[in-house]
């Protein structure tokens, strides 16, 4: 077996050209991210470039828009309306919960490591769960640490508190329902136009959100707290039945060098190097201010988060996950990248 080695300056030839040759098989991916966005422009140019490589050419894939919307993605590969997709766990409630796992306060960590100990958490521990049934899993991954992002300055947890905040699902909400806050659900690529209109008066995601939705336009403040508020959880689907219509050498090329632990690491690294993004453009806009949490901001979230790492780690428990056991492989596993 060949060891895939992807570059960051791989993944930046990828967006000139993601592929030179002729492909025997090009699948669609549907994606509802903007394609401005770094899931669109280094995400997937990196995983088909992965695919290319471990391929010889025989598998590449374009991008579509305008599908479905984000919380029908998953459906749309089931119904094989799109070969490959991204979906965000926390937009269908219900529907994913060993999924929250990663999402809990408090781990330390870049989205890279988040993302390889949440693969190899999920082989061990969430699999058993099976909800992403009747589709083929490729990667999983994780976004920076959550923040707030509001117009107006929040300098404190407190400030939070009779909030009208989009939140995105998942553990995001439970963060945002406990410091007081009131949810509102809209998919990420609603933010600007929900924050612009003043249907709410901040969002809670990560940095790179600054950039990749033009958070610096209306959303000029952000409340950052040391390993964030929240992580977000996100899985590559591939419809079951295109993967199993492939030859068997290309399964294994997929299977061994790209899909699982290669396909996630690199989109965790990817997501670190897009948050470091939204922070710069923070930092260049000439009115936007990042206001740091204080010592007692810490004190004061630390029984709130471990109230609601608690709640969800009973609630993984109910699908008969040993929730403590994965909770701990993952802060073990994150400290080790």
């Amino acid at each position: 077996m060949r060891t895939l080695k992807l570059t960051l300056a791989g993944i930046a030839a990828a967006l000139i050209s993601v592929s030179s040759v002729a492909a025997d098989y090009t699948l669609t991916i549907s994606s509802w991210a903007p394609p401005g966005h770094g899931i669109n422009s280094k995400m997937w140019p990196g995983l088909i470039k992965m695919m290319e490589e471990a391929t010889d050419g025989r598998v590449t894939a374009e991008i579509k828009y305008g599908l479905g919307s984000p919380p029908a993605q998953m459906d749309l590969v089931l119904d094989g309306a799109a070969d490959m997709t991204i979906v965000f766990h926390g937009y269908q409630a219900g529907r994913f919960v060993a999924t929250k796992l990663i999402e809990l306060p408090g781990y330390e960590g870049n989205a890279e490591a988040a993302s390889v100990a949440y693969w190899r958490v999920h082989e061990r521990y969430l699999a058993s769960a099976n909800e992403h049934r009747g589709v083929k899993l490729i990667a999983l991954h994780t976004h920076g640490p959550a923040q707030l992002h509001s117009d107006k300055k929040v300098t404190s947890l407190a400030g939070i508190a009779g909030m009208k905040v989009r939140v995105p699902g998942g553990v995001g909400s439970d963060v945002g329902a406990a410091l007081g806050a009131t949810g509102i659900k809209v998919p990420a690529p609603k933010v600007y136009e929900t924050l612009a209109s003043k249907a709410a008066d901040g969002v809670v995601m990560p940095f790179e959100s600054r950039a990749g939705f033009k958070l610096t336009e209306v959303a000029k403040n952000v409340y950052e707290i040391p390993g964030g508020l929240y992580r977000g959880s996100f899985a590559y689907l591939m419809n079951q039945d295109v993967f199993d219509g492939l030859p068997t050498d290309i399964q294994q090329a997929l299977n061994e060098e790209v899909f699982g632990e290669p396909a996630s690491r690199m989109v965790g690294a990817v997501w670190d190097e897009i948050d470091a993004g939204g922070r710069a453009a923070t930092e260049a806009a000439g009115d936007n201010t990042i206001n740091a949490a204080s010592a007692a901001d810490l004190a004061a979230y630390k029984p709130i988060s471990e109230n609601i790492i608690k709640n969800v780690l009973a609630e993984i428990g109910g699908k008969g996950i040993d929730a403590e056991a994965a909770y701990d492989m993952v802060k073990s596993e994150m400290a080790a990248n």
